[in-house]
């Protein structure tokens, strides 16, 4: 329920999913799927806030060499490939989003529409562990069934990277070597796959 632009959702049973990367990708795989058929709605085009110049950026929409400021980017754009995967409407911020309840099924909040393949809500899941909970490697074991799975993390690591940098008032300067192992994870999974 929308009234003069504040939004009221009911309350749901469960608990943040923070952490249970695999319950959190698979929410989102239903997700998807129950999402499967919803046309593209026309206000992702008017979008200019920072996640969705952000989303753009990763997907070539925009140039990424805009952000060569940001640490880590150029290692991350010199291995993205052309990515082939039919987008649909996405919940693009599923880390935080899912709330999860011993007796009932997963709850999907907050919906984030993006207009991408579903296997790239999946890598930023990843990417949201590397680059922000301090995964390790074993947090990318959610991707395996992605057949384009490393140009995705990619994508999804750009596109938070480039977030952080835009939302922050120093830009790119922000963005630091503190992501430099969730980097090089990133890198060389892309590297292998």
């Amino acid at each position: 329920m929308v009234v003069e632009d504040w939004t009221a959702w009911p309350y749901l049973s469960g608990s943040p999913a923070r952490g249970r990367w695999s319950e959190v990708a698979a929410a989102g795989a239903r997700f998807h799927t129950a999402m499967a058929h919803v046309p593209r709605p026309s206000f992702l085009d008017e979008r200019t806030d920072h996640w969705a110049v952000a989303d753009r950026v990763a997907w070539g929409e925009l140039p990424l060499s805009d952000y060569s400021d940001v640490w880590g980017m150029a290692m991350l754009g010199h291995r993205l490939r052309h990515v082939d995967a039919a987008p649909q409407l996405i919940h693009g911020d599923l880390s935080g989003n899912v709330l999860l309840h011993l007796q009932l099924p997963p709850a999907v909040i907050d919906f984030s529409p993006y207009w991408r393949p579903p296997e790239y809500a999946t890598a930023v899941v990843a990417a949201d562990a590397l680059l922000w909970h301090g995964a390790d490697a074993g947090a990318l074991d959610v991707l395996t069934a992605i057949p384009s799975r490393s140009q995705m993390l990619l994508r999804a690591m750009i596109f938070r990277l480039v977030t952080e940098a835009r939302g922050s008032a120093a830009g790119g300067a922000t963005v630091s070597e503190r992501y430099s192992t969730a980097i090089r994870i990133g890198c060389e999974f892309a590297d292998l796959h």
